[in-house]
Order: C-alpha cells, then structure tokens, then sequence
C-alpha cells in the first residue's frame, strides 16, 4: 500500500523541475533582465558559467527519481548550447595575414622589460598596450624599439608595429578629466586618456586600429554592480567606429566587458569578434591566475580572422589575446 501510494516519477522532484525552468529561462530571456543596479551586464558577464547548474540540478533529479526534472533540463542544456555550443568547436585554420596582440600589461606590473620580451615572443606584427604607466613607459618603448620601429602611445594606451603608422590621434571615450575637465588644454587631459586611433601601413592597403582601455567594472555595496563609466565609454567607442570612414577596422583593448553584455551591442553591431569567428573555446583572459571572463577583446571589420586564442600569462593580472587576420 506504501508502495502504491508514493507520488510516480512525473510527480517527484517539483522543486528541481522549478529550477531547471527557471534556470532555462534566465538564459533565454536574458535581454530582459532589469539593468538597474547593473543586474543585466552582471548576468551577462558570467552566463557562460550558468551550465555549472546542470549537473546539480541533473544529480538532485536522480536522487529524487524525478522524471519531469529531468526533462526540465533539457530546456537550460538547449538554450545554453544555443549560445555558447558554437565556441566550443575549434573554428581556427592556418594562415593570416597581420597578427595582432593585445595585453593590459597591469599598472602595477613589477617587471615590464620581462613582460615586453614576452609579447616579443609572440611574433606579433601589430602589439597594442594598455594601462601604461609614465614611469613603465620608457621601459616598454626600450625593450620593445628593436623589434617594432614604430610606436605610438596616448595617454594609458599604446601601439607597436613592424608597420609604418599615420594619423594618429586620442579617441574621445567621454573618460572624465577631473575637475573642469573640458576647459583643459590637450596636454593636461592627455594622462586621461584611455584610447587611440592610428592607420597601419600594410601591403594590403591601409587598416584603421583603434586601441581602448575602457572603465573598470565593480560590485558596491548600495549601488550594485557599477558600470556607468564603462558603459558611456563604450558607447563613445561605438560610435566613433560607426563613423569611421576606412573598411578595414581593428580594435584592441581590455573592454572591461564581455562580449554577451548589452553595454555593447552598439559596438559589435559593426564589429565582429576574433574570438567567436575564429577561436578555440571562450578565450577566457581575466583574472590570469585563473580566468572566468573574457574582457580583453580584438574585433574586426573588413578583415576576416583566421585563428584568435589566448597567450600564456605575463606578469599581469590579466592575460594577452592574440589573433591572425586574413584579407
């Protein structure tokens, strides 16, 4: 009679069905989660890592024999492979034209003359810098003169090239000054600056490369996950892409952000990143001792990318991203 009475296994286990669904439709309506206290771009950041549920919610079904829990999964499991199963599957190939590297070196870098020799390993023919300091500055440029003849730094960002550069020139992200920042001269803004624009010379005809250290992103207690000043720079970015006149765009830099947050939908609504093109995996760079977000980033227009992976860690706290591009 006990035997006879106890619930059957679509009846078992109505709490971990729940939240297999509710799991499943967090994922698939993510879009729509409020952006007040940046809850959306905090979801956003760490999607990827909500398939860490499954197998939870998969053994809590098993222990309760519960078979509509275990069907419930099947909604999370199809939804997250329909965002993130495509960077699972190794896109690269051989070849490339220009190989790009991009690496925030980290302000407080304790030996920069060792991180440079290790980009120089990296044979890259373009080599974007961000967070430079004034006193590690001269200690890059040194260590790194021999290998790229040409270099141009603004502010907190740089590039180095096998290359010959032109028209370089500060991008306005909207970063803040300081106090009456708008009537100060160029030169007293310019250690503010945080993003650059310059053309490479290449046999293919010249390519516009920006290079951006957008704002840093944080928890705050009271506020929530701020993200306010790297959201306006973003958009600033984006917009000064969207008007970029030359065909052929890379940007490279430490974004602050993944490329799932809606802070830059403006962006790679004209940009298409290296990584999901053409890499191996999610790419993850940050923090490098042991990365859960990818928020170094190389986006392209009018190149194609044949291969983008990750470079081994520097003395950084976050790791370098390289890729080759094809015309």
């Amino acid at each position: 009679m006990r035997a006879t009475s106890r619930p059957g296994p679509w009846k078992r286990g109505p709490v971990f069905a729940a939240l297999a669904l509710l799991l499943g439709l967090l994922m698939l309506a993510h879009a729509s989660i409020t952006g007040r206290g940046g809850l959306g771009s905090l979801v956003e950041t760490f999607l990827p890592w909500s398939a860490l549920f499954v197998p939870v919610l998969f053994a809590g079904a098993l222990w309760r024999r519960s078979a509509s829990a275990t069907l419930a999964l099947l909604l999370p499991v199809t939804v997250w492979l329909n965002l993130f199963g495509g960077l699972l599957v190794d896109k690269s190939h051989a070849g490339g034209d220009l190989r790009v590297v991009s690496h925030n070196v980290d302000a407080d870098n304790p030996d920069p003359t060792g991180t440079a020799r290790d980009l120089i390993a990296s044979t890259a023919d373009v080599l974007a810098l961000e967070e430079i300091t004034p006193q590690a500055k001269p200690r890059y440029e040194k260590a790194l003169a021999k290998t790229y003849p040409y270099h141009a730094v603004r502010g907190t960002v740089g590039l180095w090239s096998k290359l010959p550069l032109s028209d370089t020139e500060p991008v306005d992200i909207k970063q803040d000054a300081g106090p009456m920042g708008e009537a100060k001269s160029a030169e007293a803004t310019l250690p503010y600056t945080r993003a650059l624009r310059t053309t490479v010379a290449t046999e293919h005809g010249p390519l516009a490369v920006y290079v951006a250290h957008l704002g840093s992103v944080r928890v705050v207690p009271g506020v929530g996950f701020a993200t306010d000043d790297r959201d306006r720079h973003a958009k600033a970015l984006a917009e000064a892409v969207a008007t970029e006149p030359n065909e052929r765009v890379v940007v490279l830099g430490d974004l602050n952000g993944t490329m799932d947050d809606r802070a830059f939908a403006d962006l790679t609504a004209h940009l298409d990143s290296a990584q999901e093109t053409a890499g191996d995996g999610f790419g993850f760079t940050w923090p490098s001792n042991f990365p859960v977000a990818r928020i170094d980033q190389i986006l392209v227009r009018g190149v194609a990318p044949a291969s983008s992976w990750v470079l081994p860690a520097t003395d950084s706290d976050h790791l370098p991203v390289a890729a080759g591009l094809t015309w």
